[in-house]
């Protein structure tokens, strides 16, 4: 159930961060809104991430909620603000998800 959470916490890091991005794109109350959408989704994030490290290594459950937080919002930026795909940053991205997969593997929990 905490590798669910987990994994929970790191969608809401992708909320987060992309809330950001459209912060910047936008002026006066829409970003604002945008604003308060990053406050929310940075609340639930951590609650969560707090949730899941009760039972799982700190490490292991800080380094899998990056991975996934970091794996999304490269994902947002390519398919929501248009930043680039090329190769070496889809391979990166792909040893990612590995080196994310492998924690889940070698965890203890």
């Amino acid at each position: 159930m905490n590798w669910i959470l987990l994994i929970i916490a790191g969608l809401f890091e992708v909320g987060f961060a992309s809330c950001l991005g459209k912060a910047k794109e936008t002026s006066g109350a829409v970003s604002n809104y945008w604003m308060g959408g990053f406050f929310v989704c940075l609340t639930i994030s951590m609650v969560l991430l707090y949730k899941a490290t009760q039972t799982l290594p700190i490490g292991t459950a800080y380094a899998v909620w990056t991975g996934v937080g970091a794996v999304g919002t490269v994902l947002v930026g390519i398919f929501v603000f248009k930043e680039p795909s090329d190769f070496w940053r889809l391979f990166f991205l792909t040893t990612l998800i590995a080196s994310i997969v492998g924690l889940k593997f070698v965890s203890a929990h």
